[in-house]
């Protein structure tokens, strides 16, 4: 008579799959407010700047959204935590929030889910990627803009034409 391990019985319900595509769509849409709202910051304080010729103010923005798109993350950790805290799967909110945030950053983490939940950990580590690569286009695009800006002053410094005016 042979004996199955627990991990053997391991099934994948629909219950955990429904869950686990409602995180990552709460993720997706607390992300998707979260960038506007980096974006639109990251349009005012360019606009109260716009005539600096600092390059550390000029780069105030950057690091702002950089600053703000950290927050929306770290706020998306809080979803996946407060689910984990409301199913029971850890003894309380701090290891919730340490084993989402690790499990969000793919790094990985020393706890595990209860078996019935097993599968949300690699769910988690997907809505992690895909608000990563979002939140990397965010920034590339207002990183391109401070480059430009700085470029164009440069020019100007210099009596060279701008780019944008050469034909």
């Amino acid at each position: 008579m042979s004996l199955q391990s627990p991990e053997s019985l391991y099934v994948t319900s629909l219950e955990e799959v429904l869950c686990g595509a409602a995180l990552v769509a709460i993720t997706m849409v607390v992300h998707a407010f979260g960038m506007l709202m980096v974006l639109r910051v990251n349009q005012v304080a360019t606009n109260r700047i716009r005539n600096t010729t600092s390059l550390l103010t000029g780069l105030l923005p950057v690091i702002l959204a950089s600053s703000l798109i950290m927050l929306v993350h770290l706020t998306e950790v809080v979803v996946w935590a407060a689910f984990f805290v409301w199913e029971g799967a850890f003894p309380n909110a701090s290891i919730a929030y340490y084993f989402s945030l690790n499990e969000y950053t793919t790094v990985g983490s020393i706890f595990d889910l209860p078996q019935r939940w097993r599968l949300l950990e690699g769910m988690i580590a997907i809505s992690g990627l895909l608000t990563f690569a979002w939140s990397t286009g965010i920034l590339i695009t207002l990183a391109q803009a401070f480059q430009e800006q700085r470029m164009q002053l440069r020019q100007r410094r210099h009596g060279q034409p701008s780019t944008r005016e050469v034909k």
